[in-house]
C-alpha cells in the first residue's frame, strides 16, 4: 500500500490506512467530514506523507490528536514533525516515547479511557505484554466495530513478548478477556503492520496461540 486506502466511510466520517517505511507500518486517519477534526494513529515514518494524507482527508482543517499505540521506535519515528498537535499514549509507554523523540506526551491514558478530538470519539483499552503501556484504540459506529490494535494482535497471534512467558501470559489474557470477549466476530482488526482481519476469523486460534507460547 503505497498511497492511502480508505477502509472505512459513512455520512459523519472516513477512516484512511497508509503504509510507511520498509516494515509496512500502518497508519490510520480518522476525519470528521463536518468539522475537519482528525486522529492520526501512529505517526510512525514519512512525516510528509502523513501531511499529504490530512490534507486530502478532509475539506477542513480541524483539531488534530495523535495517538501512538506503543513505545517502540517504528511507531514514532515521525512524531517530532507533529509536535505542535496533541499527543497521547499509553501512560506506561510515555516516558520511553518522551525520551525516544523529544516530544511531549500531553494525554497519558489507560484501559477504560476515552479520547475525544472534537467528535470524534476512540476507546481505549490496555493491551499489557508487547509494551507495559500497549494500548488498542476502539472506533464504534453503527455500520461497523473497528479495533485498531497496534502490535498487540494481528492476524495468527499477538504481538511479540520476545519469549517471556510471563509478557506472553498477560497480552493474550488481555487480548482474550478485553477484544474477544468484548466484542463480536465481525469486529474489525486493523493491525500496527500488514492487512487486518477480523475477530471472528481469528477466534478459532486463540487455543492454538495459547498452547504454542507465542
Amino acid at each position: 500500500m503505497s498511497s492511502p486506502v480508505e477502509i472505512f466511510s459513512d455520512d459523519a466520517l472516513t477512516v484512511h490506512a497508509l503504509s510507511v517505511s520498509e516494515m509496512d507500518n500502518r497508519c490510520y486517519l480518522i476525519s470528521d467530514r463536518a468539522s475537519g477534526a482528525q486522529i492520526l494513529i501512529d505517526a510512525a515514518d514519512d512525516a510528509p506523507a502523513l501531511r499529504e494524507l490530512l490534507a486530502g482527508a478532509t475539506c477542513e482543517a480541524g483539531e488534530l490528536l495523535i495517538v501512538t499505540t506503543h513505545a517502540h521506535w517504528d511507531h514514532t519515528r515521525a512524531l517530532p514533525a507533529f509536535g505542535g498537535a496533541r499527543l497521547a499514549a499509553g501512560a506506561d509507554d510515555v516516558a520511553a516515547i518522551e525520551s525516544q523523540r523529544g516530544v511531549r506526551i500531553g494525554e497519558a491514558v489507560g484501559h477504560g479511557d476515552t479520547l475525544a478530538c472534537g467528535p470524534l470519539r476512540l476507546e481505549v483499552i490496555g493491551l499489557r505484554g508487547h509494551t507495559p503501556g500497549s494500548i488498542a484504540l476502539v472506533l464504534r459506529r453503527p455500520e461497523a466495530t473497528l479495533l485498531f490494535t497496534g502490535d498487540s494482535l494481528f492476524p495468527g497471534g499477538v504481538g511479540n513478548t520476545d519469549h517471556n512467558p510471563e509478557r506472553f501470559a498477560s497480552l493474550l489474557g488481555d487480548v482474550e478477556e478485553r477484544l474477544f470477549d468484548a466484542f463480536e466476530d465481525d469486529a474489525r482488526v486493523l493491525p500496527g503492520h500488514g492487512e487486518g482481519t477480523t475477530l471472528g476469523a481469528e477466534r478459532p486460534q486463540l487455543g492454538a496461540w495459547r498452547e504454542r507460547g507465542w
